[in-house]
This record gives C-alpha cells, sequence and structure tokens, in this order.
C-alpha cells in the first residue's frame, strides 16, 4: 500500500445488553479473534470509573451520591465524551475498537427512568457511531441469578431492568443492529458474535 494512501476507517462493534448478560466475555473473544488475525484491536468498557467522572458515577451507582436520571446520564455520556479522540485516532488508523456499552446504553436505562430517548440519541450524536451494535439479551431475573450480591443501585430494582430490556431489543429494531439470545452457552454465543461481526472486520 502507498505511505500517502490513507488507512482504511477500522470499525467499531458495541456490545449491550442488561448486566451478567455476557457482554465482557464476548467483546473479550472478539478482541481475541481480531488479535489473532494480525489486526489492531481495542477493547473499551463503559462507564470507565478510573477517569474523575467515572468516579462519579460509580458513587451514585454505590448510593453515595443522590444525582437525577438526568443528570446520571449526562454523566455516563460525558464519560464516553471523555474517550472520543482517542477513538476517533484508532479508527482513523484503521484498527477495531469494541465496547462493553456505548450510546445505547444510556438510551436504555434513560429510556427506562423516564427520559426522552430522542434526546439521549442526540446529546451523543457527535460520539464515533457503531458499525455493528450486538445486545445480548437475558431476562432480568438471569442477571439476578448470575450475580448474587453485590449489585448496584440498577442490578437490584427487577422493574426497571425490564423496562432496560425492552428498550434494549425496541433498539435493536433498527439497522446495523443484532439482538442475540445470552440465555445460551457462551460457545453458542460466541459463533453468531464472529458470524456477524467477521465479514464486517473482511475476515472469512
Amino acid at each position: 500500500m502507498s505511505a500517502n494512501r490513507p488507512a482504511v476507517r477500522g470499525k467499531l462493534i458495541a456490545f449491550e445488553g442488561l448486566d451478567q448478560s455476557g457482554k465482557q466475555t464476548q467483546a473479550e473473544g472478539l478482541r481475541d479473534f481480531v488479535r489473532d488475525r494480525g489486526g489492531e484491536c481495542r477493547l473499551l468498557s463503559f462507564p470507565d470509573y478510573q477517569t474523575a467522572i467515572g468516579h462519579e458515577i460509580s458513587l451514585a451507582l454505590h448510593g453515595d451520591r443522590d444525582y437525577a436520571a438526568d443528570t446520571l446520564q449526562l454523566l455516563y455520556i460525558a464519560n464516553r465524551y471523555e474517550k472520543r479522540g482517542a477513538i476517533e485516532a484508532f479508527l482513523a488508523a484503521g484498527g477495531t475498537i469494541v465496547c462493553d456499552r456505548y450510546l445505547a446504553s444510556s438510551v436504555a436505562y434513560g429510556e427506562a427512568q423516564g427520559l426522552d430517548p430522542d434526546w439521549l440519541t442526540e446529546a451523543q450524536r457527535f460520539l464515533p457511531r457503531p458499525d455493528l451494535t450486538i445486545v445480548l439479551d437475558i431476562a432480568p431475573e438471569t442477571a439476578v441469578a448470575r450475580k448474587s450480591a453485590g449489585r448496584d443501585r440498577y442490578e437490584r430494582d427487577l422493574t426497571l431492568l425490564s423496562r432496560v430490556r425492552d428498550s434494549y431489543r425496541r433498539q435493536a429494531r433498527q439497522p446495523g443492529w443484532l439482538l442475540l439470545d445470552g440465555e445460551r452457552a457462551k460457545a453458542e454465543v460466541s459463533s453468531d458474535v464472529i458470524t456477524a461481526a467477521a465479514p464486517l472486520l473482511g475476515q472469512p
């Protein structure tokens, strides 16, 4: 390839779903798939609790802050904007970004708390758009069963989680989305993830 020829823009793939749906496992598996084939891949998890904004989010989730729903979602969105420059640069260089939660999380959790999904989408319009969003769909009861202790304020509210799940399912009707049954064995889910992502990444 000519040194003057710009790199092909990389791809951004986001995993969404309730906590304990397998997002981290599948995101790590896809990252390894890309790297094993010689590609550059970076895995990001949101929220990023290592930043000042992320620290505030952590305090709120564990009851040490009392933010209104709109304020908390704005913090989540700001936490993603903190990574905007790095994401754009990595994609511009042709790398693959895999996200464990991304734009759809604020829409799902915010909508479940009565916020306007269009407003939540608009607030994130300057963030890089995913090329593929994969929703790992599980029942709220499954999420609770997979994590019996140490649950945060969202993870303890089954009624809220049901509304979050409904929002994810609604969003997943859009082009560029894939809704997968996350109740199945990890290997089965992984097979479907690779089948969907490989052509997008130029892999057989």
